[in-house]
């Protein structure tokens, strides 16, 4: 590959339908340099945003992308066409708290399992 070939137009969609980008990144950029590159242009009046690189997932042609692989490898030839933008979806996932956890331990244990002879 040489030229534009081996750089990527990207946008990120959001859940309600924003977009961070167009942006190009080249071949070899790793899925969490994308990661970063979204928290840091992510939109500060969006309530609920990322905190950490670990709360962002990146979703491409119907596929969780890992953070270890680059766009490049991640590329779909069905989708990312010569001279085209790239539409990532971005999902912000935040660990849960050691409370909601106990929380989540806590319901299970109070379901009840009713058997009817």
């Amino acid at each position: 590959m040489a030229g534009n070939q081996d750089q990527f137009e990207i946008k990120f969609r959001l859940t309600d339908g924003s977009d961070i980008g167009p942006k190009s990144f080249p071949a070899a950029t790793s899925i969490a340099t994308l990661k970063e590159n979204i928290l840091a242009q992510w939109p500060k009046d969006k309530e609920n945003g990322p905190r950490t690189v670990k709360d962002v997932k990146l979703i491409s042609a119907g596929k969780i992308l890992e953070n270890n692989r680059t766009v490049g490898e991640c590329q779909s030839p069905l989708c990312d066409a010569p001279g085209t933008v790239t539409t990532m979806h971005v999902i912000v996932q935040h660990p849960t708290t050691e409370k909601e956890k106990k929380a989540a331990g806590e319901a299970k244990q109070n379901k009840c399992v009713c058997v009817i002879l």
